[in-house]
């Protein structure tokens, strides 16, 4: 498999049959593989041009993340579904206007345009979050900030 198939498949692996020896660790450009006990790491490309973002939005709590790891980041929201758009700061475009579940660790993940700077809101039932979001090599690929706040 490619990297992005690899990070498309483990991350909408349900939680209970992710391998729990590995470790995988999504960075801007490269996927990074280990197994548990060992200081040996490959790293598998992904695409120049894609950034993957994975977003767990939560209501009561998270966790600190900077780089999503596939086999052990868990969100509090799983199998819920929510409506997110992503437009891009600038220019406006719209990326993302879709209605998503959240995996079984409770994320969203979406591959976006490497370099930009965007916008992503979130809603699920009476909740809302919006936050500024950026795809470039020093940025984060685990959102795991984005507090759903009550709107009515």
């Amino acid at each position: 498999m490619d990297g992005r198939t690899v990070v498309d498949t483990l991350d909408r692996t349900p939680v209970a049959s992710r391998p729990t020896t590995l470790r995988a660790s999504v960075r801007p450009g490269e996927l990074l593989l280990s197994e548990v006990d060992s200081d040996q790491q490959t790293s598998v490309d992904l695409p120049d041009d894609l950034f993957y973002l994975a977003v767990a939005p939560y209501i009561e709590k998270t966790h600190d993340c900077y780089f999503h790891s596939l086999t052990t980041c868990r969100g509090e929201l799983a199998g819920r579904t929510m409506h997110v758009t992503i437009t891009e700061r600038g220019t406006g475009k719209v990326l993302v206007d879709t209605d998503t579940t959240t995996f079984d660790n409770g994320f969203i993940g979406f591959w976006l345009p490497s370099g930009i700077d965007a916008t992503i809101t979130i809603a699920y039932e009476e909740y809302t979050a919006t936050t500024d979001i950026s795809t470039g090599p020093d940025d984060p690929t685990c959102l795991t900030t984005m507090r759903l706040e009550r709107t009515t």
